[in-house]
């Protein structure tokens, strides 16, 4: 039996509502569980789960709804204070923070006067209202939020570039300004090289392996991961770019960027033969044979970082970074028995797999998404589980689990699944331990092997640092304990997974050739974007309370502006509000 409960104009952010939910569903007697604000799209969520009502049907965007599937009535009354006690503990938790609540932009700017970014993560539906109110105040602007259309991104960068300010996003889940750690980002020590890329794991791996190294950030500047696409045309990259060249203590510049549109790849191209300083560069998808003038491409992240660290430290440069040892002694495999899964939380970590595993198919380097899957052959997948399809109305996989859990064990009931490849990536914002959370899935996983006559093999790489919230030597403990094979990085793990099945990637030697730039820029930035990249940030949060914990342990002024839907959520009114100011 359904039971719906509406708390009236009583907002929480979806984080908090995903994580509440998790919480209550393990409660006994209790079949299924959700708690969501009453949109239109979370109504919709609720109908797919089959927890749709007719008090859901009248509840506002404003209303948090929570519906209840139990048999026991009784049972409606324990979740009930299970939420109220987890709200509790919530409010206690800001009136206890170190840093100011606001309710109003006037408000956030009289207690943070010299602010100068915004970081924005509301629902998609309002984050371009309020990162073009942000622009408006003079601030640059670090878009988290998702669902957010072309034309708003389009509108929202050429307004920004008029205006000399950089809007990060949208979708960007990661940066570090000046060693302040965005989103979901790891702890980086600062240091000489810059990063400028699609804003997720590519950053996020690319960063934590130049910190182990030895080496450090100046700043990642994260784009979004569209920016490179034709209509966008590399706005924030590009400014990106010029600001870390005028950037005294960046010495090393580095790109990212997911699959770029050809013309708009070509641009960057000259803009970084135009620089000063050397740059690594990869473009995910493509399989580079040459270094050309200042500019060293690389295939993969873990490359892209070792040649910013030999760059940095006046090191020779290699011809081959991905040569390796990748055998594993004593495979045993069933006849038939020949596929990778790979089950990612990291977007562009999930993209690079697919990547390696597609090369050493024979099948090229060139992938597309396609429902989540980066690549779907003869039994080989690799799933961006992070991707729309798998989170509507759930935690992030770095948060959260169980949709990781599940597909854990839907591959290992595949006969031809031989390796299973996993992520875990540490950071603020990410699972405090999940090593541990998902061994119990993998556990189950080799029991189903096991009982079927077969061996089933487990290869992860953790991308974090020594200084990640989480501990990052006890992950790899933990899972090289369970017989998990760990390697450094996320390119050593799957050229090990494809040893296992007998295949192996044919690197190309990379030498430099002569290159010269076909095309002048103007190398200079504007009097804001200098003083971004100089200074400290000085951040108004906007949206998810969660995101100033990482700013406030670093050291970094922030004021939190508890933000709500406009009208209550009402459409129709918030545009009516919008055209009268």
């Amino acid at each position: 039996m359904l039971h719906t409960i509406i708390k009236k104009n009583s907002y929480q952010d979806s984080i908090n509502l995903m994580l509440l939910t998790n919480s209550v569903s393990a409660t006994d007697g209790v079949n299924k569980v959700q708690i969501m604000m009453a949109t239109p799209a979370n109504k919709d969520i609720f109908k797919e789960a089959g927890l749709y009502t007719e008090e859901l049907g009248n509840a506002e965007a404003n209303d948090m709804a929570i519906v209840i599937d139990t048999d026991d009535e009784g049972k409606v009354e324990e979740v009930l204070e299970k939420v109220d006690q987890y709200l509790k503990d919530q409010s206690i938790s800001s009136s206890a923070s170190d840093f100011e609540t606001v309710r109003t932009w006037n408000k956030a700017k009289s207690v943070l006067p010299d602010a100068n970014m915004a970081l924005i993560s509301v629902p998609g539906q309002y984050a371009a209202e309020e990162a073009d109110k942000a622009l408006d105040e003079g601030l640059h602007v670090f878009l988290f939020s998702d669902n957010v259309s072309m034309e708003d991104e389009v509108k929202l960068k050429q307004k920004a570039h008029e205006k000399g300010l950089l809007v990060m996003g949208p979708d960007c889940g990661t940066g570090i300004v000046d060693g302040i750690p965005m989103a979901f980002a790891n702890v980086v020590n600062k240091g000489r090289i810059g990063i400028v890329g699609a804003s997720g794991t590519g950053i996020q791996e690319v960063s934590a392996m130049i910190d182990r190294m030895g080496e450090g950030v100046s700043h990642a500047i994260g784009t979004g991961g569209r920016d490179l696409k034709d209509p966008v045309g590399a706005i924030t990259m590009m400014d990106g770019i010029r600001a870390l060249e005028n950037h005294p203590a960046t010495e090393i510049i580095s790109i990212i960027s997911k699959p770029p549109a050809k013309e708009v790849r070509e641009e960057v191209l000259e803009l970084l033969h135009n620089l000063s300083k050397p740059v690594v560069a990869i473009f995910v998808g493509e399989k580079p044979t040459q270094h050309e003038g200042n500019v060293y491409q690389a295939y993969t992240l873990a490359e892209t970082a070792k040649i910013a660290v030999d760059l940095a430290r006046g090191n020779e440069i290699k011809a081959d970074y991905n040569a390796g040892d990748y055998h594993v002694d004593g495979v045993e495999l069933r006849e038939g028995q020949n596929a990778i899964k790979g089950l990612f939380s990291g977007g562009t970590l999930a993209s690079e797999t697919a990547v390696l595993v597609s090369d050493a198919l024979g099948l090229g380097t060139h992938i597309k998404n396609e429902d989540g899957y980066v690549l779907k052959h003869e039994g080989h997948e690799v799933v961006d589980l992070g991707d729309d399809k798998y989170t509507q109305g759930k935690p992030h996989p770095m948060i959260d689990p169980e949709t990781r859990a599940k597909y854990i064990v839907k591959a290992a009931e595949d006969e031809k699944t031989a390796v299973i490849v996993l992520d875990y990536v540490l950071g603020f914002g990410s699972h405090e331990d999940m090593a541990s959370a998902l061994m119990p899935s993998i556990e189950k996983a080799r029991e189903i092997a096991h009982a079927a006559g077969r061996q089933l093999y487990f290869v992860a790489s953790v991308c974090g640092t020594k200084n990640d919230p989480q501990s990052y030597e006890g992950h790899i403990d933990r899972l090289k304990d369970a017989g998990i094979i760990v390697k450094d990085n996320n390119n050593e793990a799957v050229r090990t997974a494809l040893s296992i099945i007998g295949l192996q990637i044919d690197d190309p030697k990379k030498q430099l050739v002569d290159y010269k730039a076909t095309k002048q820029f103007d190398l200079d930035t504007s009097a804001q974007i200098k003083a971004f990249v100089t200074e400290r940030p000085r951040i108004v949060n906007v949206g998810l309370k969660s995101f100033t914990d990482a700013i406030v342990s670093n050291g970094a002024p922030v004021v939190h502006y508890d933000w709500r839907p406009i009208a209550g959520g009402n459409e129709k009114m918030r545009k009516i509000l919008s055209l009268l100011k």
